[in-house]
């Protein structure tokens, strides 16, 4: 199952993989929080079902949460995957699946919405992605994977997310599809994959 919230390019990635059975998983939804974008389109044009649950249709976020739990589990995924979602998951949702997320910073520096923006205004010359669960924090949980990327003299915030997004689809992708064959574990902040699936 992914959660999208645009242009659905890190679905795409997840989709173009488990068109090869070796991948060891598919894509049996995708749910979104708006009408009418690219990560939609691209789902229907796989066959892949869909749905849209506003937050807006709902009295409070924890009805939200209620209701997107409820659509979700209509599907019984193994695993959630939020690639570009723009909104923060509450505790029906995190409390019922396991969730990944994917996150343009090698966290925990630059936690947020404007990861890149700030790595490059605090001069590092080194930034990256990382591939992690989800949990009640603002990407705060469990890092499952990390890979870096080197800011060039004249990047601007555009040029280098860029290059991250191609090394985070290309990661979530790995990952995902590990999870998918080979399980995982979680002790304290510890994710190790290639063991039986188990949440602790």
């Amino acid at each position: 199952m992914v959660l999208v919230s645009g242009s659905g390019t890190n679905l795409q990635a997840l989709l173009d993989a488990s068109a090869d059975e070796a991948f060891g998983a598919r894509v049996v939804a995708v749910g979104a929080d708006r009408d009418g974008i690219e990560g939609l389109s691209r789902a229907e044009r796989s066959g892949v079902p869909t749905f849209v649950q506003k937050v807006g249709d709902h009295a409070t976020r924890d009805q939200w949460d209620e209701a997107l739990a409820a659509r979700i589990a209509d599907f019984k995924p193994d695993l959630v995957v939020s690639a570009g979602f723009m909104k923060i998951l509450g505790s029906r949702v995190l409390g019922s699946f396991p969730v990944v997320n994917t996150h343009p910073a090698l966290l925990p520096a630059f936690q947020g919405a404007h990861a890149v923006r700030e790595a490059l205004a605090y001069g590092v010359r080194l930034t990256g992605c990382t591939v992690h669960l989800v949990d009640a924090g603002v990407d705060t949980g469990p890092v499952i994977a990390q890979e870096a990327v080197a800011v060039q003299d004249g990047d601007d915030e555009d040029s280098l997310h860029e290059r991250i997004k191609t090394v985070e689809r290309r990661l979530l992708v790995e990952i995902v599809g590990r999870m998918a064959r080979d399980g995982w574990t979680v002790s304290g902040r510890t994710v190790r994959l290639g063991r039986p699936t188990r949440r602790s």
